[in-house]
């Protein structure tokens, strides 16, 4: 490569055998052990704080950010790279902003930058040309026909934005499940909703200890079963243990209640059922994801929250007010936003708004 030749007799070493065997970001994110390491990933943004990433406005060329995907949109599964002065010409984003989306690889020090992964001391940039093929396209324009928006007019533009959307069978549920809610410390086991146990994927079933796909938005509540759209949107169907899932049943959502058996923190009564601490936020953005989604005008009974329990086959789940406070205490977290983006890049190729903008809850329901 010119670029590394130019640098060898500037006094720049390049380690060949690394160099020639590149590494993908999130082996990176797991190696910062001060190595030297090639490593190919696609420019998300720039970081200009330790959970900061900007898509746009670049301020300076001073630093970009990696991913594994052009449209990965959580800091937890990017790499920092600093640019150093003699590449920042040609790979700064603030003088090249049609770098965003587009492939490269960086030859450098396996180092924390800004307090996060990260590439320090880079030797040699390359690439530049090619773009993710998987990628529908950028998370912050698929979101710019809400801008500005508020209350009803948001909930409308939210609508028309994720409708359009692959749907999935019934059947393909379960290996797309098996994808989206991988153990990330265990690549053979699936995370269990309700329950948080890590389980292998190859029990999905119906016996007794078994895990079955459980429907968040109760398929009773509006009465949609399994049909293509609502009854397979993945966007709310979740592992879960068969027993547990059974003692949810088509329970609505509020505090209080006894324990629920192989469920630790989970409570249930007779018209009522609440999730383990750290899931409640992630139930309330499945809810309120599934309302502005499924509005009356394809098909399907146009679902609503509401702030009563023993809704039955109406088309609404509640208590609105309790799902709001879950979501409040519960912010999205890295486990979710990672699930956000399989199912946008991978599967349904549409998003849930409230995991990316928790603030459109208050503003659609204040």
């Amino acid at each position: 490569m010119i670029v590394t030749a130019v640098l060898a007799l500037l006094g720049f070493g390049v380690t060949p055998s690394t160099a020639a065997t590149p590494i993908n970001v999130s082996t990176a994110i797991g190696r910062q052990d001060n190595s030297t390491a090639s490593v190919t990933g696609y420019v998300v943004g720039q970081p200009t704080a330790t959970n900061t990433v900007v898509r746009s406005n670049f301020p300076d060329d001073y630093a970009l950010a990696l991913a594994d995907s052009a449209s990965q949109t959580s800091t937890s599964a990017m790499l920092y790279v600093q640019i150093p002065a003699a590449f920042r010409a040609s790979y700064g984003l603030k003088s090249n902003p049609s770098l965003l989306g587009k492939q490269i690889t960086v030859t450098g020090t396996l180092a924390a930058y800004f307090s996060h992964p990260g590439l320090k001391n880079a030797t040699a940039f390359t690439g530049g040309g090619g773009s993710d093929p998987g990628d529908p396209g950028d998370p912050g324009d698929y979101y710019a026909a809400a801008a500005g928006k508020t209350g009803p007019a948001l909930k409308a533009a939210l609508h028309t934005i994720i409708s359009n959307q692959t749907k999935l069978s019934y059947d393909q549920v379960w290996n797309a499940l098996k994808d989206t809610d991988q153990d990330p410390a265990n690549a053979n086991n699936v995370i269990l909703l309700y329950s948080g146990r890590s389980q292998s994927k190859t029990t999905n079933g119906g016996g007794v200890n078994d895990w079955n796909r459980e429907h968040v938005w109760a398929k009773s509540h509006g009465d949609f079963g399994t049909a293509t759209g609502p009854g397979t949107d993945i966007h709310h169907l979740r592992p879960e243990d068969v027993s547990v899932n059974s003692a949810r049943g088509n329970l609505d959502f509020d505090n209080g209640g006894a324990a629920v058996a192989e469920c630790s923190g989970c409570t249930a009564d007779a018209d009522s059922f609440a999730p383990r601490a750290a899931v409640r936020g992630d139930v309330a953005r499945m809810i309120l994801y599934m309302a502005v989604r499924y509005d009356g005008g394809d098909g399907f009974a146009d679902l609503e929250p509401n702030n009563s329990v023993n809704n039955g086959s109406a088309p609404a789940i509640g208590k609105l007010s309790v799902l709001k406070a879950w979501a409040a205490a519960d912010p999205p977290d890295t486990f979710e936003k990672r699930r956000n983006d399989r199912i946008y890049t991978t599967y349904q190729h549409n998003r849930n708004p409230f995991i990316d903008h928790p603030e459109w809850i208050q503003s659609i329901w204040p």
